[in-house]
Parts: structure tokens; C-alpha cells; sequence
């Protein structure tokens, strides 16, 4: 591999190159460490998360955690793929018409519960035990997030971006396919070059519903990137990648909504050009 695959675009092609930013897909993690649920449309509400977002968590042993008082908590009081990474090998969905959880592994249904109700719960905390029972500290908790709360890594990251450019770029180092999924994020976007999105910081992005995202800070990655979201396989090292080329371990952007209004795949995005004060 040449060594010039593996170094930044030169920031004078990143900011005149094309703005055109297109909304690729929508994702939410319904609960925090466990999969994705791929939407064709949210509606973002000013200062709140993305929709649907990290509604609830399985805490690993007792966390702190009190709902009348919630306090951001680090993620590994939590069940999480940074530690356990067989997460992964769980398909979930969760439908919030019912407030009901489905966990599916190897194509078979292997545990579901209304989240809403103690029975639920404690139906989803027995799976856990029998699941993982060695990776646990203390009796498995489905916590929910009390409102204006969520159970994200960070304590403003209300809505994730991914550039899969920036992915694509990040194949060249690794030498290997790399699955944006790994990256956990909302909103993945098309139309930068990679690491375009950095130059966004400050910036803000509009939609035509006239929807607008603030871009707040980069995300810096752990080592649950590594794990194969697929396969639940630690098979690459991202954020060693990340600064042995970049010098940094971020991939992706958070932003925080202005202003509300819908978002839908396939639409576009237009940066404003006048910045904001981080």
C-alpha cells in the first residue's frame, strides 16, 4: 500500500470540493450495546436526540444510575461491545407501539419483553444471565432513560454522523473492508471527501423540511469499532489505524438540532457557511 492513501486529504480539496451533503441512511440503537434498527424518515424536536435513540441500557452490576436524578454515566457501567463484543451476535428490534424488545439469535427469537412493565424487564434480564453470565459484575439491569435523557457515550452527543468517505478512506489503511456500522452513528452522509466532516465543525447543516444540526465536536473512537457488528469477531483495529495514519482516533461528527423538523434518506443536506460559536 502506498503511504499516500493512508494521509488526510489536504484541506484546501476538502473545503472547495463539493458540499453537497446526502443523507445515505438513518439509524437508531434503541438500546445501548445492542443493533441497529435502519428508519426511513425521523422527525428531530429542538435540543432533544435523535429519535429513538439510546432509550435504554443494561447496566453491568449497580451503576449509580438513579432516574430522578440522572447523571451521565461512563459506558462501562453498561453492557456494551468495548467489553462484549458476543452483543453482537443479537438481532434486535424494538417496537414502540407496544414498548416491546424482540432479541434474535442465529435467526431464532430468544427473548422479548414490554419494557414498559417489571415482567418485561425481568424477562430480558434473565436472557442476559444465561447469555453472557461469566461477562457480568452484578444482576443485569434494563435502566430507561428518563425524558430529556439518553444513554449515549457522550454527555451532548444528541445526534451522530458518520461521512462514509471517510470509512471508505479508512479501508485503504486497514487493508480490509470496513462496515460504517461499526461506528454506531445516526446519520450516515455522502458527497464530502473524506474527513470533510471535520472542516463542518461550527458549521450548520440544514434540511429542506428546514430542520438545522449545529456540528458540535468529533467523536473519538473505542475499541468497540473493532468488533465486526455482524459476526460479534474482534477483527480489526480501529482506532489504532486511525492514529498510526491520522494522527487522531476520530471518526464522525455530533451535532445538536436548532431546530426541528423531518429528515428523510436520500435527501440533501446544505452546510451553511456562516460558523457558530462551539
Amino acid at each position: 500500500m502506498a503511504l499516500a492513501s493512508a494521509l488526510p486529504v489536504p484541506e484546501r480539496d476538502r473545503i472547495h470540493g463539493s458540499m453537497t451533503i446526502r443523507i445515505a441512511s438513518l439509524q437508531r440503537y434503541p438500546v445501548k450495546g445492542l443493533s441497529p434498527e435502519t428508519l426511513s424518515s425521523v422527525t428531530l424536536t429542538k435540543g432533544d436526540y435523535f429519535p429513538g435513540d439510546r432509550l435504554f441500557a443494561v447496566e453491568n452490576g449497580p451503576a449509580g444510575f438513579e432516574p430522578d436524578n440522572p447523571q451521565h454515566q461512563p459506558k462501562i457501567k453498561f453492557l456494551m461491545l468495548m467489553r462484549n463484543e458476543g452483543l453482537a451476535r443479537l438481532k434486535t428490534r424494538y417496537i414502540d407501539s407496544i414498548t416491546t424488545l424482540f432479541i434474535e439469535e442465529g435467526g431464532r427469537q430468544v427473548a422479548r419483553g414490554d419494557l414498559s412493565t417489571l415482567e418485561g424487564r425481568l424477562a430480558i434480564e434473565a436472557f442476559f444471565r444465561r447469555f453472557m453470565p461469566k461477562e457480568l459484575r452484578g444482576p443485569p439491569k434494563v435502566l430507561t432513560a428518563p425524558q430529556g435523557f439518553r444513554f449515549t457515550d457522550s454527555r451532548r452527543g444528541f445526534v451522530s454522523l458518520i461521512n462514509l468517505a471517510s470509512v471508505r478512506e479508512l479501508e485503504n489503511v486497514v487493508g480490509a473492508p470496513v462496515d460504517p456500522l461499526r461506528f454506531r452513528g445516526n446519520i450516515h452522509v455522502e458527497g464530502l471527501a473524506p474527513w470533510a466532516e471535520f472542516d463542518l465543525l461550527g458549521k450548520v447543516l440544514t434540511a429542506p423540511s428546514g430542520a438545522r444540526l449545529k456540528v458540535t465536536k468529533r467523536i473519538e473512537r473505542c475499541a468497540a469499532t473493532n468488533v465486526d457488528p455482524d459476526t460479534g469477531i474482534r477483527d480489526l483495529e480501529i482506532p489504532k489505524s486511525l492514529m498510526k495514519a491520522y494522527g487522531h482516533f476520530d471518526c464522525g461528527i455530533y451535532a445538536e438540532v436548532l431546530q426541528g423538523g423531518p429528515l428523510e434518506t436520500g435527501e440533501d443536506l446544505e452546510a451553511e457557511q456562516t460558523e457558530l460559536a462551539l
